[in-house]
């Protein structure tokens, strides 16, 4: 028997704990989770494909727990502590040579090696928004954070960064410009790294040159931007803001090439597909939407319950072209006939009647309430 899980070619992890995957060729989605023990302690903050093969995906929670799910058997298959509450939620999850890497605000990066208790710690710096991986270098991470300028690290050196970026120049009031790295992403097969900030700013660093400030810079709105994701190309960036507007910036010139509509809600999260012009976005508005970056239309959107968090998206070949497909996923439901249903069911109910207080007077009559009105209106016209 096949497992519902192997149709899901998009994963997402709501603030509720739940792992969801979307099946987009047979137009459903399922809920992954154990309902009775949802909190807000297993929010799930981050996910990362746990192998090449993308047969697991790591879930990293807000109580410090990385959850290995296999996409395959269709069911969770590890949990492991990472982190505590007081180190903050993860800000960044990744794989290398068998390693898993974790990253959370307070700025420890840990790598915890396969078959061995050692970890290897990093300091990265307090108020860590973002660690991202280099998938063509997968020993290299960066982080930013509020500010933490962006930071370059290769983990078989831990001791420095190999690259710390500079802030740029003074205002023309001559005042210090805050820093406030949100995302980032590495150019494919290159030193270069793309960033967006809390003051709506996109800015892209090459490493490889002796300039540690960014080599462009360009800016989109008026709100914090707070998710980017690099498409097929490396001539553009795709970013989101707090007020629900995607854009695709030009990175030649730093303009914007077009908006990406109907979002209603702060974005989250974006991916954009490695081979296909195909961009995934979510956020607080409970919608999972696919654009296609080249008519820049709605070609995907599912109404999924929760607000979300992250999304993940698989290489394989999503359901691409033809017409505005908005609405035709369907939620289905494993067990229950709800989500929410299965939420209430897991409370207690509370089956003892309020009693009254000895003291209290009865409550009056309505047909006292009304004589009294009466008798108050004739009095009136007398």
């Amino acid at each position: 028997m096949v497992s519902k899980s192997q149709d899901c070619a998009i994963w997402l992890g709501s603030e509720t704990g739940i792992l969801k995957g979307v099946s987009l060729t047979k137009k459903q989605a399922f809920n992954f989770c154990e309902m009775t023990s949802l909190s807000r302690d297993q929010e799930v903050c981050v996910l990362a494909w746990g192998d090449p093969q993308e047969s697991e995906v790591l879930v990293g929670c807000a109580n410090g727990a990385v959850k290995t799910f296999s996409t395959e058997k269709g069911i969770f298959t590890e949990s492991r502590e990472c982190a505590d509450h007081s180190q903050g939620k993860f800000t960044g999850l990744a794989v290398s040579d068998n390693a898993l890497i974790t990253c959370v605000e307070s700025g420890l990066i840990k790598v915890w090696k396969e078959g061995s208790m050692d970890t290897v710690e990093i300091n990265a710096g307090s108020g860590i928004c973002r660690m991202r991986q280099n998938k063509s270098q997968r020993n290299q991470v960066a982080t930013g954070g509020k500010e933490n300028s962006l930071k370059v690290w290769d983990l078989d050196r831990p001791d420095k960064p190999i690259f710390a970026a500079k802030n740029v120049k003074n205002d023309w009031l001559d005042l210090r410009v805050p820093i406030w790295d949100r995302d980032m992403a590495f150019f494919p097969d290159s030193d270069k790294i793309v960033t967006c900030t809390g003051h709506h700013q996109v800015r892209v660093y090459d490493p490889a040159t002796p300039q540690r400030r960014p080599v462009l810079e360009a800016q989109f709105g008026e709100y914090p931007l707070t998710a980017l994701a690099l498409p097929a190309g490396n001539d553009s960036v795709v970013v989101g803001n707090t007020q629900g507007e995607l854009a695709i910036l030009d990175l030649r010139k730093g303009l914007v090439r077009g908006r990406l509509k109907g979002l209603a809600g702060g974005v989250r999260a974006l991916e954009c597909h490695p081979t296909l012009p195909l961009v995934a976005s979510c956020g607080l508005d409970r919608f999972l939407r696919v654009h296609d970056l080249h008519e820049r239309k709605l070609q995907h959107k599912v109404y999924l319950k929760s607000r979300l968090n992250c999304v993940l998206l698989s290489s394989s070949s999503l359901e691409y072209g033809g017409e505005d497909l908005s609405g035709d996923v369907e939620e289905v439901k494993q067990e229950r006939d709800s989500e929410d249903d299965e939420v209430w069911d897991a409370m207690e109910k509370v089956t003892e009647k309020t009693k009254r207080r000895a003291n209290q007077e009865p409550e009056p009559d309505s047909t006292e309430v009304e004589t009294e009105t009466k008798k108050k209106r004739k009095v009136a016209k007398k």
